[in-house]
């Protein structure tokens, strides 16, 4: 029988008083203490989930590096958690390399990915020692000969043409895709970078989506790429999926390691160093948002209105996401209603046609699995201030990025 805590973070649990909690913290207070809307995450789930996948990997292939997808959560403080458990990182812009670089990671533990690299995201890339730079083309190649690094590693991404199977925005295997070199014109590329001094090409990378439920196309990606011969490392990306929904089922970090230790050994090298990206399946779950309640309207349609909406979750927008929104402690019969957002836009939609116990103004609401994307999405339509990030464990909460101020929102303006 399925519940809301299939959703919701590890350390989600009710309270001795019947309240729910996240990491031991109540969240109506966590709300009274830093206001609504706010991000809220499960610290100690989340070491759990680094744990989890680093111990899965290793029981399959001891020489595997887990890297975490730092676009799901490009936040120094939640990433610092991840560094702490021995994850390394991928970022893929001078940007998410200076939030890695913040958060604590070793520069050697850092992959640099990015289909359009600037000269200034491979200048700081090279500043800063990072381990690998993923060539995603030949201007890649024309950028790091003229900049002539003494010794580093590379991948070269390739497009195996197995499209993955999920949203059309979220797709990066199909031939389609802006990512990487198509089978035929990757042998030239790796000839290329053979020649350049200072390129120490390593092996090949290959992602082919994200939010992943099915998880064959790793397996085929695998072979497709096999063709190309054998090295010393491959990198499978990234990309398993997560249930939103109490009635989804997504794959365990168990069945994907399977999967792509599978893959590792029955196409490529059995031997090989073995590198994985994860991002939504680790932080996914672990963040939930709580928002307030500001209007009802009974009408043709129950439209709930919270204080937050498209600024602050873009996922229903861009993606179609569904979510599984609950009004926090209360035990009222159910309403079909329309989870709106405060923003001028029809489309400002958090959940349509969920059931809530008969919203009322001044209610907290609850959206779980909100911990990949939504805080990486953010942004300031109708003047929104961005909201804080809250790190819950063990009873304690503490402030890890601050809500924005309206002054935030002035501070680049030239007057």
């Amino acid at each position: 029988m399925t519940s809301l805590f299939d959703v919701l973070p590890r350390n989600a649990a009710f309270a001795d008083d019947g309240r729910l909690g996240v990491g031991g913290c109540p969240l109506a207070d966590v709300a009274a203490e830093f206001g609504t809307p706010v991000f809220v995450i499960d610290e100690q789930g989340l070491r759990d989930t680094a744990r989890e996948y680093v111990d899965a990997f290793r029981a399959r292939h001891a020489n595997t590096h887990v890297h975490f997808a730092s676009k799901a959560f490009p936040c120094a403080p939640v990433m610092r958690v991840l560094a702490e458990e021995g994850l390394g990182c991928d970022v893929a812009s001078g940007g998410e390399l200076a939030i890695a670089l913040a958060a604590g990671f070793d520069p050697a533990d850092l992959l640099l990915h990015g289909n359009a690299k600037s000269d200034a995201d491979l200048a700081a890339a090279l500043e800063a020692g990072v381990g690998t730079i993923v060539i995603d083309g030949p201007d890649d190649v024309d950028r790091l000969e003229r900049m002539a690094p003494a010794r580093q590693a590379v991948l070269v991404r390739i497009n195996p043409a197995v499209p993955g199977a999920t949203h059309a925005a979220m797709d990066t295997g199909s031939p389609e895709a802006k990512f990487g070199m198509s089978l035929d014109a990757a042998p030239a590329l790796l000839d290329r970078i053979a020649g350049v001094p200072g390129l120490d090409l390593r092996g090949l990378h290959v992602h082919i989506g994200s939010q992943l439920l099915d998880l064959g196309g790793f397996g085929r990606a695998a072979e497709a790429i096999a063709t190309l011969g054998r090295f010393p490392v491959y990198d499978l990306g990234g990309g398993l999926g997560i249930a939103y929904t109490p009635d989804e089922v997504a794959p365990s970090i168990a069945d994907y390691a399977d999967a792509t230790v599978a893959a590792l050994r029955t196409f490529l090298d059995a031997d090989a160093e073995l590198i994985v990206e994860p991002g939504r399946s680790v932080v996914g779950r672990s963040g939930v948002t709580v928002y307030s309640v500001v209007t009802v309207k009974r009408q043709a349609r129950t439209h709930v209105a919270v204080d937050g909406g498209m600024a602050d979750n873009l996922e229903p927008m861009m993606y179609g996401q569904r979510f599984a929104p609950a009004i926090l402690d209360r035990d009222r019969p159910p309403e079909t209603c329309e989870l709106v957002g405060h923003h001028c836009e029809s489309g400002d939609i958090l959940a349509g046609g969920v059931a809530l116990a008969a919203p009322e103004v001044g209610d907290l609401l609850v959206m779980p699995a909100t911990g990949a994307y939504c805080y990486s999405l953010l942004n300031n339509y109708n003047g929104t201030r961005k909201p804080p990030v809250v790190l819950a464990r063990g009873g304690d909460a503490r402030l890890a990025v601050r809500r924005e101020e309206y002054r935030d929102l002035l501070s680049r303006d030239v007057l």
